[in-house]
């Protein structure tokens, strides 16, 4: 199979239409990272995604919409602090968990009773889902456990010759995947957290609570249970207090002649001063947008890369936490 990378226009727009249709995946940009979509009310085309993956058959996905599809359509109640959430933050990287109507695919959910729904602000995202009108089943486009991509070229990396057409997007601004919010209680719950923090949706319903995943529980969420945005090296991390044993070993291992990176914001960076580093960026939103990119470079440069994680840990910087935790999670 030959995988194109396509300008987003009218032709590539109905040569996806029509992969979609015939229940192949085509990987699409968002504001987050890139998905790999396909018809959400297919099953066959649904299981193709875990398949080409090698996803878990346990790991639920995200049905990705444009602004104007009726989500009631697929949902069976939306709560008044939802829709408030919406007005404040759709389109964006905002997924709400509803309980289902049960009109897309089992496999979306693998068996839960609820529904991921997603509306992705990214223009080349909506003019797709608009364009095909459909909802649109969709984990990133990258081999399970790699780094996420935030290109086209990054989704080409992985999925070559196992999908017909990318559609490219540019690099996702946002970099992280969509904060998943629990919306079936009577307050929201944080399940994955990501760019909408839980502080955001707190001062705009008055509550919300998080989540803590315990060992052997289904994932009620993507990416709860396994590891996650790993790059294809060796890695190690550091808490920002121990960002001196972080150096020792930096120098330790080049001096052994393995060739090591630490990975970094800007201000850590600039306390450490060595010579081979990974910035992720000075703001919040900068060490966010710049995190896979920043692993999916490491991995072609470093044997090991050696993270320090931010001295502040709250806001965005949770979810960047998270992902990074799970990257250097050892298995």
């Amino acid at each position: 199979m030959q995988t194109r990378i396509l300008q987003i226009d009218e032709q590539s727009l109905e040569t996806s239409k029509q992969l979609i249709l015939t229940g192949s995946p085509v990987a699409f940009p968002t504001e987050t990272v890139y998905g790999l979509g396909a018809n959400a009310f297919d099953t066959e085309a649904v299981e193709r995604i875990f398949e080409i993956k090698g996803r878990p058959s346990d790991n639920p996905l995200i049905v990705h919409v444009h602004k104007d599809y009726d989500i009631g359509s697929l949902v069976s109640y939306i709560p008044e602090y939802a829709e408030k959430l919406a007005v404040e933050f759709l389109p964006g990287p905002l997924t709400m968990v509803y309980k289902s109507r049960n009109k897309v695919s089992p496999a979306v959910s693998c068996g839960l009773d609820t529904l991921a729904v997603r509306v992705p602000s990214h223009e080349g995202a909506q003019r797709f889902l608009k364009y095909v009108s459909l909802p649109i089943a969709a984990p990133s486009a990258n081999l399970s456990k790699h780094v996420s991509p935030v290109t086209a070229e990054h989704v080409y990396a992985d999925l070559n010759g196992k999908i017909e057409v990318i559609l490219d997007g540019g690099k996702c601004c946002g970099g992280i995947e969509s904060t998943v919010l629990d919306c079936t209680g009577e307050i929201p719950v944080v399940l994955r957290s990501g760019l909408i923090t839980r502080e955001m949706i707190a001062a705009t319903v008055g509550d919300c609570a998080e989540y803590a995943f315990k060992e052997g529980e289904t994932a009620r969420s993507p990416g709860m249970k396994y590891k996650h945005y790993s790059p294809n090296c060796q890695t190690e991390m550091y808490a920002f207090e121990e960002r001196d044993k972080a150096v020792g070993l930096y120098k330790e291992k080049n001096s052994q002649g393995v060739n090591a990176f630490i990975m970094c914001d800007e201000s850590t960076a600039k306390l450490i001063n060595v010579e081979k580093t990974l910035i992720l960026g000075k703001t919040e939103r900068e060490v966010a947008a710049n995190l896979y990119y920043k692993l999916r470079e490491g991995e072609k440069k470093a044997q090991l890369i050696i993270a320090i994680a931010p001295q502040k840990q709250d806001g965005i910087m949770a979810g960047v936490m998270n992902r990074l935790a799970k990257a250097c999670k050892k298995v």
